[in-house]
């Protein structure tokens, strides 16, 4: 029983960090694209950019942590499920 429950507990862990990754990457790709379409500039890259204003940089740190947090809690979530179901065809 105990065995079963560290195979999960490692498959959830395994699981969270690569869609964490992988949606990470993905919502990096969406805010920069969405961002672009807004301002018609690329997103910034550097916080000291001097032609990034304060406004900017203020909106763009907000929607960048706003979506690192959204897509932290789905990959949580998903790796949970995913990792049920793979400890579950395993045995």
């Amino acid at each position: 029983m105990a065995e079963n429950e560290t195979e999960q507990t490692l498959a959830v862990k395994i699981t969270t960090i690569a869609l964490t990754f992988a949606a990470g990457w993905a919502a990096q790709k969406a805010v920069g694209l969405i961002w672009k379409s807004v301002t018609g500039k690329a997103a910034p890259t550097k916080a000291d950019d001097p032609e990034l204003n304060m406004l900017q940089a203020t909106a763009f740190a907000a929607v960048a942590a706003g979506t690192a947090v959204l897509v932290r809690r789905a990959a949580s979530k998903g790796a949970a499920r995913v990792a049920v179901r793979l400890t579950h065809k395993v045995r």
